[in-house]
């Protein structure tokens, strides 16, 4: 988590804007000398651009996470050793596939990932394309616990090619979304024979749509302005800034509903301003006309 977010929804918490009147309320003098400060921590995610979940150019992609889930299983502990999560965007079954950025490698017990338990495997931008299949790679240490005894679960076909799962569904740019993998340990290890075990699994996977988008423009942008997302007086959703590139700035993973938004400059010469009335909904990306900003 960023600085800036984290520090944003502590002071927004407790200070708040009037949003029925579109006004910052009497204490806006404390609010602006303390975003000041707010947006000098900010600058640090220049040097860090994985802390921000939301993006200052609303390019042409889409994002998606990738989260593991599980059912229960007859077995202390299941362990699968996960080394890429990779995606296919073509009908090219063999040479069409692209591994994910922000893939979290490593050992993952699924017996700890039930009754609603889940874990994030990929967090990655992707092209607003159709996605077509999607690959768990996974690597040579996995293995099942029995009464205590640690076995060697057998994958034959994970460590190659991977544990192969069709999508063949449509994403759309600047929306989020979110796969959810969900193993079903009972159905999916086999035993062969006296302490042997074999993966054959049977994964079910839903791609959703994890709320709408806000995106706009704001000008100038020789210089950046931070934008916070409000649904209520006290309820800062997210921050993020514009781009110094082009002005535009992209927010992903809002529940529906109405939002209003909060734009402070960093060139105190321009004043701040706040939009209203901002409706959103699953799945769709609401336009913002572009804000000016005045001196």
């Amino acid at each position: 988590m960023s600085p800036f977010y984290f520090y944003s929804i502590l002071f927004f918490y407790h200070i708040g804007i009037n949003l029925d009147t579109g006004q910052a309320n009497k204490k806006l003098p404390i609010m602006k000398t303390i975003f000041n400060y707010l947006i000098a921590a900010v600058c640090i995610t220049t040097f860090f651009p994985g802390c921000s979940k939301n993006d200052s150019n609303s390019s042409g992609n889409a994002r998606m996470q990738v989260f593991l889930s599980d059912d229960p299983g007859a077995f202390d502990a299941v362990y699968i050793d996960v080394q890429d999560v990779r995606i296919n965007l073509s009908s090219d079954t063999a040479n069409g596939w692209q591994s994910l950025s922000g893939v979290h490698a490593g050992s993952y017990n699924l017996l700890t990932l039930v009754n609603d338990q889940d874990t994030m495997l990929a967090d990655s931008d992707i092209p607003a394309s159709r996605i077509e299949q999607i690959r768990l790679v996974l690597g040579p240490n996995n293995y099942v616990v029995v009464n205590g005894q640690q076995i060697p679960l057998e994958t034959p076909s994970a460590q190659q090619s991977g544990l192969k799962l069709n999508i063949h569904q449509d994403v759309s740019a600047g929306v989020l979304y979110q796969l959810m993998m969900d193993f079903d340990v009972a159905h999916s290890i086999v035993q062969t024979g006296n302490n042997h075990y074999i993966l054959k699994p049977t994964i079910r996977t839903s791609l959703i749509a994890a709320g709408g988008s806000i995106k706009g423009v704001v000008n100038p942008f020789n210089f950046q302005t931070g934008v916070a997302v409000f649904r209520g007086p006290n309820d800062t959703v997210t921050t993020t800034f514009n781009s110094a590139l082009n002005g535009g700035y992209l927010v992903r993973g809002l529940a529906p509903g109405t939002y209003s938004l909060y734009f402070k400059p960093t060139n105190n010469t321009y004043r701040d301003s706040v939009v209203t009335g901002i409706s959103v909904t699953n799945g769709n990306v609401t336009a913002v006309d572009t804000l000016r900003l005045h001196q």
